[in-house]
């Protein structure tokens, strides 16, 4: 596992992914390793109408979903992730889970760090776990970050 030269961290944009980007670059910037940023956008399945073609374009919907991932990546990098960390930035379509793996594989990643939102009971049953899935298909190691409780 070590040396550690390139971190991938996969993002949705929520606050418990941004609490695991300050695990990767403290570790991106230990071990002088570029982050690698990635963001996976779920297709949206098209159902043909009996009536004729929906009032509703879904290419141009997902045309603006990569446009504005685009922006927000580009945010991330300018201000949240230090300077002297080499950073690339990429936007996938298709299942996170595997998308993240084949990403993985694709980059030669050394360690994936990945937030994972906690879900139980029906949730996680109904929606299972994207953190879950690339723990256990990835072939680099996978640092899972739990989002900090909240006191009450």
């Amino acid at each position: 596992m070590l040396p550690i030269k390139k971190i991938l961290w996969p993002t949705d944009f929520s606050e418990p992914s941004y609490v695991a980007l300050n695990t990767a670059q403290e570790l991106a910037k230990h071990f002088s390793a570029e982050l690698y940023i990635v963001n996976v956008i779920t297709p949206i399945p098209v159902v043909s109408s009996p009536n004729g073609p929906a009032g509703f374009d879904v290419s141009v919907y997902q045309e603006q979903l990569k446009e504005t991932s685009q922006e927000s990546l580009k945010d991330i990098a300018q201000e949240k992730i230090d300077k002297e960390i080499k950073t690339h930035s990429k936007i996938v379509m298709g299942n996170a889970s595997d998308e993240i793996v084949k990403t993985a594989k694709e980059e030669d990643i050394d360690l994936i760090i990945t937030a994972t939102h906690g879900e139980t009971g029906w949730r996680h049953l109904v929606f299972g776990s994207v953190a879950e899935k690339v723990v256990r298909f990835a072939t680099c190691p996978v640092l899972t970050i739990h989002q900090p409780k909240e006191n009450k």
